[in-house]
């Protein structure tokens, strides 16, 4: 767990969240589903303006209104957000999914006995009419973002029929402009400027996007239980604010730098100033954006002015680079430690080193593990001295004491080292574990049975150690560390099925027809770069006898 004095921005309680309803009216069109989506007032004291599904607070009467409904419904775990979204959908756009007392649909005479803007509930009782609420369905559930004040709203989002041979007529006061939408043509019309909706409104449409007709969205909602639920953060992107789901990449980041809510992060990715994560922790991404690279790589800085600091893959051979490293530091490095030795990591490691002992007088010591005979000359790497598997660096801040355990991780490279930063419950994973992509597993120098046992060790130190965030070389922090290592092996798992199935297939074939089969998910672009990582399963497969070894 991180320490609360290092966090960049002061705890605060964000505002808890009042339980909400609000629903997906779904029709059949030629050209797939559409949605009824209405404009709120732009008056409205929250969210005026844009466009949304109906829907509103779930109210105490609504949660006592179990004899609202048919027996079999007084059960349903969402039946209070239910019994809300319909009384919603009849106050703003008069239409009410209800049925008499034979189950037979509302008719239009009595409908029009119903007065909007009065409450719903007596009017049910003394009509005698039940709401439909076994005919809705939980889709997802959206919690307002923590830094929204001062109104945020826990709401689930419910799917229904439109009910036959009614028309939504908006009230004029909270809800304007009705309108039928297919998923697609509202997301265009959002890109165009036309339609302005919020972050969870977007990304419901997109997941409603995917489907072709309303019973197969009701088809894919039938569990009972929401298909996702998010708590968006936001950040800045070129000055713009952006919101991001838990299954986002930079989540884990937004997570990490304003745990409370606080929307004041920057994901801009730049090479010219470091970007502070913690009050003791800065990223500085080195200028080699690329296919492999993504962003760049990251380098980590740990440390403060008074004590120093702790450089982790000072990166590229890049002149720039490590002249920005010694600007922001001083060249008051104390260590410099490579995860290990390709060239985007460890080549700045003696530049930087020397260019510290001319502006100090001192040079740091360069720790690491020495490449292996297996690797490749541009990745040949000597340390000033070997970093012991569970060896501790420390850094005497009297302020914030950093100590960095390193965890020998061989498999993407025979030298890969992970560290852990102990105070704080943080991994530095080099390339074993990236944001956004996996890791490529090259041999003779990477080995994808030691890598699995790697993916093993690391899950081992995040549960026995409390590690939530991992910081790779390559994206964004990374949040919620064990789900995302043990989510990497399930996937590298599936993926050598894929490999195993492709060689069963083609038993007198070898990588080049493999490839095509085992990855026909990756971009053909890819292909060369898979075909390295294909290899390393090969070895694998045939190592556990799963397969007859292949002359290669």
């Amino acid at each position: 767990m991180v320490r609360p004095t290092l966090q960049l921005h002061p705890a605060r309680t964000p505002v808890q969240p009042r339980p909400a309803a609000t629903l997906l009216w779904l029709r059949d069109a030629e050209a797939g589903p559409e949605v009824l989506l209405t404009r709120r007032s732009p008056n409205a004291s929250f969210l005026p303006g844009v466009f949304v599904f109906p829907g509103g607070r779930v109210d105490e009467a609504d949660a006592a209104a179990a004899d609202l409904v048919a027996p079999a419904a007084a059960a349903l775990p969402h039946l209070a957000a239910a019994v809300a979204a319909l009384r919603e959908s009849f106050e703003e756009l008069g239409v009410l999914h209800a049925h008499d007392a034979a189950g037979r649909p509302v008719n239009a005479q009595a409908l029009a006995q119903l007065r909007r803007h009065e409450p719903l509930h007596p009017q049910l009782r003394a009509s005698g009419l039940r709401l439909a609420a076994d005919a809705l369905r939980v889709a997802v559930r959206w919690t307002t973002d923590r830094d929204v004040q001062p109104r945020r709203f826990d709401t689930l989002f419910l799917v229904g029929r439109m009910p036959d041979g009614q028309a939504p007529v908006a009230d004029d006061a909270e809800q304007f402009e009705p309108v039928w939408l297919r998923a697609a043509d509202a997301l265009a019309r959002h890109e165009a400027g036309t339609l302005p909706m919020i972050f969870p409104t977007l990304r419901t449409l997109r997941w409603l996007a995917g489907f072709a007709s309303v019973e197969a969205v009701l088809a894919a909602c039938a569990g009972g239980r929401p298909l996702w639920e998010s708590c968006p953060r936001g950040a800045f992107v070129g000055g713009k604010p952006q919101r991001y789901m838990e299954t986002d990449l930079p989540f884990g980041e937004l997570e990490l730098v304003c745990p409370d809510g606080h929307m004041l992060h920057a994901l801009d990715w730049q090479s010219e100033r470091p970007v502070q994560l913690l009050r003791h922790l800065w990223r500085f991404t080195a200028p080699n954006p690329g296919v492999m690279t993504g962003p760049g790589t990251n380098c980590y800085l740990l440390g403060s002015p008074a004590a120093g600091y702790l450089v982790i893959d000072p990166g590229p051979p890049d002149d720039a680079h490590v002249a920005r490293l010694v600007e922001f530091t001083g060249g008051k490095v104390q260590t410099i430690v490579c995860t290990h030795s390709h060239p985007d990591h460890s080549p700045a490691a003696r530049p930087l080193a020397q260019a510290c002992e001319a502006a100090t007088g001192r040079r740091p010591p360069i720790l690491g593990l020495p490449s292996e005979a297996t690797a490749r000359a541009h990745s040949e790497f000597t340390p000033d001295r070997v970093l012991a598997d569970g060896e501790r660096v420390v850094l005497d801040d009297p302020e914030h004491r950093v100590t960095l355990r390193a965890v020998h991780t061989p498999g993407h490279a025979a030298n890969h080292l992970c560290l852990v930063l102990e105070e704080d419950g943080l991994l530095f994973s080099g390339d074993h574990v990236l944001n956004g992509s996996t890791t490529v597993i090259d041999p003779p120098d990477g080995n994808m049975a030691a890598y699995i046992d790697s993916l093993d060790r690391l899950l081992q130190e995040c549960e026995h150690h409390d590690i939530r965030f991992i910081l790779p070389a390559h994206g964004h922090v990374i949040g919620s560390a064990p789900q995302a290592i043990a989510w990497l092996k399930a996937h590298r798992l599936a993926r050598e099925a894929k490999v195993l199935a492709a060689m069963r297939e083609r038993p007198d074939g070898g990588p080049d027809d493999w490839v095509p089969v085992a990855y026909a998910d990756t971009p053909k672009p890819l292909w060369p770069v898979a075909k390295r990582s294909l290899l390393a399963h090969v070895e694998r497969i045939e190592a556990l006898g799963l397969a007859r070894p292949q002359r290669l």
